[in-house]
């Protein structure tokens, strides 16, 4: 491919992938975390398509080609929020329906914010930014 056509293809990245041990569980966890059914699913594969236009995959780690080298934890999926109050709210909220809390809210430099794990350890960090 040529320098100049390689620079007309746009590349903006809309998707991400989670590589998940049993899609089923993480399909159900995620319908109820993000209140959104998923637009496909598989026996090794589902897909979310979120407001924000965020395009969210769950894959079965087994399927994966090439395989996977690290799974959850290494990474995180960050969701804004506009205040200290809706992400105490929502810490709260998921708290209550079972999800685990890596860290409580807390005031870190860039704002306040929370951390949990979905069941493949992947980080779900929900912040309000405060600069």
């Amino acid at each position: 491919m040529s320098t100049s056509a390689a620079q007309a293809i746009s590349s903006q990245p809309n998707f991400v992938i989670l590589y998940v041990a049993d899609p089923e569980t993480s399909v159900s966890f995620y319908t109820r975390l993000l209140a959104v059914e998923p637009v496909e699913v598989s026996p090794t594969f589902a897909l979310f398509v979120l407001e924000s236009g965020l395009k969210l995959g769950l894959w079965q780690v087994t399927s994966i080609a090439p395989a996977a080298q690290l799974t959850g934890g290494g990474t995180e999926l960050a969701i804004p929020l506009s205040s200290r109050e809706q992400v105490d709210a929502l810490c709260m909220r998921w708290w209550d329906q079972g999800v685990r809390i890596l860290q409580q809210p807390t005031s870190m430099d860039f704002g306040y914010t929370f951390t949990a794990a979905d069941p493949d350890d992947h980080r779900l960090r929900v912040f309000v930014m405060e600069m």
